[in-house]
């Protein structure tokens, strides 16, 4: 069985590769530093080492170099967020094998470790390729087919991509509108699981007396009201996914039963004594702290941890404000769509307000005001009088003799800097314009930068 060590210091992300490989037949070894994998070195042989660029300890293009002068048999890809040509340039001068950009997919990688276990390992039986089908748009009416390019998003989108193909139990966090579900949807699209069904059930809604059947379903005659045979969200997601939204509602009584279910994989209709065997796969959502509810008793501990074996958390809108076109654009046409309208574009002042405001109800907030917008529209450019008052208000600027396309720009551009810690190439990046272009706006709003 070829041996693989990890160098990488996210420790959700090591975690997520970890388990991937090792259900693909690998024997994985993991550390978070540069030290503790000289110290893994000098007690195993490893056929691959999987690093990633950045280091805690330094860089991992150095530990390359003292790699394969110690192991040359040793094939190492580098792993990096921060791709750069010459940086690939001097990996590959110093002996890497292959240089990997994040996010990547877990096919891209499967195929690099393969291709380097092939270079000097002919011979060896390598493990089978599994098949890992990954998540794909939807399509239509949903905000699922559009993930954004922003580095928050960018990471979100690796974390699924990662897991998705697993079986792990997963639990998503994040603010109300973020698309939780959504997320919920893709995972289950990039699993062996995607023919099975996905069921989705709001934990807040179940009133806690007819919790069990709802969950497990009963047989005709077992209460009053029970007129005909149910089947339960257990039986009806069987083989698929379940999918339990604000599970921080469910009542403690109400944990017992699905802690009992997971545990033992098994269940009984109400009224009936024939256990079904179940074989679902749990993902789980919150908008608040569960830990939290641990520690003040009012969520199981070991119901927590069995739902959290990997957790995604999904950036707020505010977080990656570099996303906010796309998806604007995205929303307008699925909005023209279903209002049979033609509505082309938003006017600059539109865009500014779009920029200052908040957000707070994130995705679901802005994809509201926009169809509300494209239904108030009446020519082909949405202007700020069919925008809702709340965003007037909350912003609270009058647009009409306040706000000048100058200071827009000025803000703008100080933002892009402090996002980007006052590097100028990258802020000219996300400004979309040439670095000349930005010392030039530099000089003429007089930044000190």
């Amino acid at each position: 069985m070829p041996k693989i060590l990890i160098i990488e210091d996210d420790t959700a992300f090591c975690q997520m590769l970890h388990t991937f490989l090792t259900k693909h037949g690998f024997d994985i070894s993991s550390t978070s530093t540069i030290s503790e994998a000289e110290k893994e070195l000098r007690l195993t042989f490893f056929d691959v080492i999987l690093s990633d660029v950045r280091l805690p300890e330094g860089n991992g293009i150095a530990l390359l170099s003292k790699i394969k002068k110690q192991f040359p048999g040793t094939q190492v890809i580098l792993m990096t967020g921060y791709a750069e040509v010459k940086t690939a340039v001097e990996a590959m001068k110093k002996g890497a094998f292959d240089y990997i950009s994040k996010p990547f997919t877990p096919e891209s990688m499967l195929l690099a470790i393969t291709n380097a276990l092939g270079k000097e390992s002919q011979g060896k039986t390598l493990p089978p390729k599994k098949e890992t089908a990954m998540a794909q748009p939807s399509g239509k009416g949903n905000y699922d087919a559009v993930f954004g390019s922003s580095e928050a998003s960018k990471k979100w989108k690796q974390y699924m991509d990662l897991v998705a193909p697993t079986d792990m139990s997963v639990l998503i966090t994040g603010e109300s509108g973020t698309g939780k579900e959504v997320t919920a949807k893709a995972i289950h699209r990039g699993s062996r699981r995607k023919r099975e069904n996905f069921v989705a059930v709001d934990c807040g809604a179940i009133p806690k007396e007819i919790a069990t059947s709802e969950f497990f379903g009963h047989v005709k005659g077992s209460f009053t009201g029970a007129v005909a045979d149910k089947a339960g969200h257990f039986e009806t997601a069987n083989g698929g996914t379940l999918f339990l939204d604000e599970i921080g509602n469910l009542s403690y009584e109400n944990q017992v039963l699905l802690l009992r279910a997971l545990q033992e994989r098994k269940i009984k209709r109400v009224g009936s004594s024939q256990e079904i065997l179940i074989d679902v796969r749990i993902i789980t959502a919150t908008n608040e702290s569960l830990l939290d509810r641990v520690a003040e008793g009012s969520f199981r501990e070991d119901l927590y941890h069995r739902l959290n074996e990997f957790s995604i958390e999904i950036p707020s809108l505010k977080d990656r404000a570099e996303d906010l076109v796309l998806f604007v654009n995205y929303f307008l046409d699925r909005a023209n769509e279903e209002l049979d309208k033609k509505v082309t574009c938003f006017s600059e002042d539109v865009m500014q307000m779009f920029h200052r405001y908040a957000w707070p109800g994130n995705l679901r907030e802005l994809k509201n005001v926009i169809k509300r917008a494209v239904l108030f529209t009446k020519g082909d450019t949405i202007e700020l009088s069919a925008i809702a008052n709340t965003l007037h208000e909350r912003t609270g600027l009058d647009y009409e003799s306040k706000f000048s396309k100058s200071s827009y720009e000025r803000e703008k551009i100080l933002s892009a800097l402090k996002q980007t810690n006052f590097n100028k190439s990258k802020a000219a990046k996300l400004l979309q314009m040439t670095r000349k272009t930005l010392y030039n706006k530099i000089d003429k709003y007089q930044l000190e930068v």
